[in-house]
């Protein structure tokens, strides 16, 4: 008996196993941008529009920004595929990590994405008209839009913005030819629209996303009870979406009071993987996640997701018929 009592006293005391983490030549380094992030010869430039500005109904009190990418390739005649990416200041700065822009001319003139129309959108701002002094900073509305758990930012894209956008413009009813993409706390807010909207997006791209526990406010009104700890508990219980992502994480990450955000990727991947192992195993008819991961030795910037988004584009458009991965 006390044996059995000292065994359990021990137990107690002992820390919990830390998750493995992966092998270090797993870890890509040396991560920069490439030859698709700058305009090239011969590869028409498409037209970048904007910036414009849009208030919401369904975020009230909140303007933001938003620019259009319309590639050269463009006919009226034929539904256009679609590309969301938030943070637009960030996504379209022509000196940035990410010249979203020139990928997607590129990749679109090379065959490696179909003819795409692009949305890149910021946060809101609380003000009657979005600041001109932000410059890259962030809105003042961002983790209230992004890094809570809620159908609220998809609603306004697909409600408000996108219709807009339709009347100017011949967009596709196709969910697999839409995708949705971010970094950091605009990569959980890409999983989250698709999450909540699978009839709308099925591709995501995500860089250094937050799935960390912003967006967990209780002492808010209303109570903002989930935040992006809480996906990949979601991941491995809830039926599987028909989701196809990217995922990009640098083992440099954040780690402080919202959480470790390279843990936190992992753990993504980890459920990801175990809602797909599960679902053969018991034989579950109906989809399964279509997933990749790298892992570089970054930090929470731009720099690496903004390096590796050809190679993300690449692979969210590809045919993925027999190509899906079960990454642990």
């Amino acid at each position: 008996m006390k044996s059995t009592a000292l065994l359990l006293a021990l137990a107690l005391l002992t820390p919990p196993l830390a998750a493995s983490e992966p092998d270090r030549d797993t870890i890509r380094t040396n991560v920069t941008l490439t030859a698709e992030h700058l305009p090239q010869p011969g590869v028409p430039t498409g037209e970048l529009q904007g910036p414009f500005e849009f208030h919401s109904r369904i975020i009230p009190n909140t303007v933001r920004r938003y620019w259009l990418f319309v590639p050269a390739q463009y006919d009226a005649k034929s539904p256009a595929s679609l590309l969301v990416f938030q943070d637009g200041q960030r996504a379209t700065n022509p000196d940035g990590p990410i010249r979203i822009q020139h990928v997607m001319a590129n990749l679109i003139a090379q065959g490696d994405m179909p003819v795409t129309i692009g949305l890149f959108v910021t946060p809101g701002n609380l003000s009657k008209t979005y600041p001109d002094n932000l410059g890259m900073s962030n809105p003042d509305h961002r983790w209230q839009e992004y890094d809570v758990l809620s159908d609220r930012y998809a609603r306004l894209l697909i409600d408000e913005m996108l219709p807009e956008i339709e009347q100017r413009y011949n967009l596709t009813d196709d969910p697999e030819q839409r995708a949705i993409g971010g970094t950091s706390s605009g990569a959980i807010a890409a999983f989250t629209v698709a999450w909540e909207r699978l009839d709308y997006f099925r591709k995501v791209y995500s860089g250094i996303g937050s799935y960390v526990s912003i967006g967990y406010r209780p002492d808010a009104e209303p109570p903002r009870l989930q935040g992006g700890q809480n996906y990949p508990a979601l991941i491995r219980r809830e039926a599987i979406r028909p989701v196809r992502i990217f995922i990009q994480d640098g083992s440099n990450d954040l780690d402080n009071e919202w959480g470790d955000w390279f843990l936190a990727n992992q753990q993504m991947v980890k459920a990801l993987a175990y809602a797909n192992r599960a679902a053969d195993k018991n034989n579950t008819a109906g989809p399964r996640y279509e997933f990749t991961h790298v892992w570089t030795d970054g930090v929470h910037n731009d720099d690496h997701p903004g390096a590796l988004l050809p190679e993300g584009l690449k692979w969210l458009w590809a045919d993925s018929a027999n190509e899906r991965s079960l990454s642990p």
